[in-house]
């Protein structure tokens, strides 16, 4: 994830709770979730911002139930392996099929005054960040799904380069949540809009934001029948009211469809469930803010950690494309 400015729901609901989620799995994976500072710098930013930034992702994913003895949680930059694989894989991906990535067009639209070559190649960065730890699973989003077919890609022109399979293919491991909407109707969550909720909101700023979110555009009157499955509101109780109480998520949807639950009350309804469920991420989160030296401690073990295996893929990689001695 890049540290970029702070976590939102759209980042929780999208990727760290299902990366919790598999850390908690009896059969979990030895896992890797790096904070992904090189590809930040292709967003405008000072060095001290992009310090801060990391530092707050890092708190970010402890807050949020990541343990770092479990998981190897670490900051790219520490792993220089990423950007010499990256510059190898470089050397087999084609413009073409970068031209081609949707959110190239969608970066460039965001930020048409920095159209950086940083942003055509992200993709390439990705796939060194995916294959330097010969990945099988990658859990994603849907909008991500184009970049990891890349790195399947990009690992077979490899594998067929030097004849050997060096790198898996990676499979995606989709996230249970569909792409979230903003708050706002627009077509994602995202913090330059700020049509999202930071984990950091206090209660009352979280029922600000949602008091105000869109909901069914074809519900004019307190009493019209509703739609939940084109609503934002309700798609997020899927993921704060359902698990907690089935039966009560069904009654929303019962409800809304019939008129007897409104919008107003919806969206008071929700904002309780999100309140409850990230006030305790918020404490530890502020806690953790205030522990700089812990967090790159942290940072620093994973790092070493990520460095052993990177070390390991490039001494192979190297040494099959001809630029060490073979061993």
């Amino acid at each position: 994830m890049q540290p970029t400015g702070e976590a939102h729901l759209g980042n929780y609901l999208g990727a760290i709770r299902q990366w919790v989620e598999l850390q908690e799995a009896p059969d979990a994976p030895e896992a890797f979730y790096s904070i992904v500072d090189y590809h930040a710098l292709s967003i405008a930013m000072t060095a001290d911002q992009l310090r801060a930034w990391t530092f707050d992702m890092a708190a970010t994913f402890l807050a949020c139930g990541l343990d770092p003895k479990r998981v190897v949680l670490f900051r790219q930059s520490d792993v220089p392996e990423h950007t010499e694989l990256a510059w190898i894989l470089a050397t087999s991906a084609a413009m073409g099929d970068l031209s081609r990535m949707t959110q190239f067009k969608e970066k460039s639209e965001q930020n048409r005054d920095n159209v950086n070559a940083g942003i055509f190649i992200y993709p390439v960065l990705q796939a060194a960040d995916i294959l330097l730890y010969k990945a099988d699973r990658v859990p994603v989003g849907e909008d991500q799904v184009q970049h990891l077919e890349l790195a399947r890609e990009l690992a077979r022109r490899f594998n067929r380069r030097v004849g050997f399979d060096v790198f898996p293919e990676p499979q995606p491991l989709l996230s249970k949540v569909t792409r979230l909407k903003g708050l706002d109707g627009s077509a994602k969550m995202s913090k330059s809009k700020g049509n999202t909720v930071a984990l950091s909101d206090a209660p009352d700023a979280i029922r600000a934001k949602i008091k105000v979110a869109v909901t069914d555009p074809a519900r004019l009157r307190r009493y019209d029948p509703g739609h939940p499955e084109v609503c934002n509101v309700f798609t997020l109780h899927g993921s704060f009211t359902a698990p907690l109480n089935a039966a009560r998520y069904a009654e929303i949807d019962r409800d809304c469809r019939s008129g007897a639950l409104g919008c107003v009350d919806c969206k008071k309804e929700l904002a309780d469930r999100v309140v409850e469920h990230l006030t305790p991420i918020r404490e530890r989160l502020e806690a953790l803010r205030a522990k700089p030296d812990e967090l790159e401690a942290v940072l620093a073990d994973g790092g070493k950690r990520a460095g052993e295996v990177a070390r390991a893929t490039m001494e192979d990689v190297r040494a099959r494309i001809g630029v060490r001695p073979s061993r």
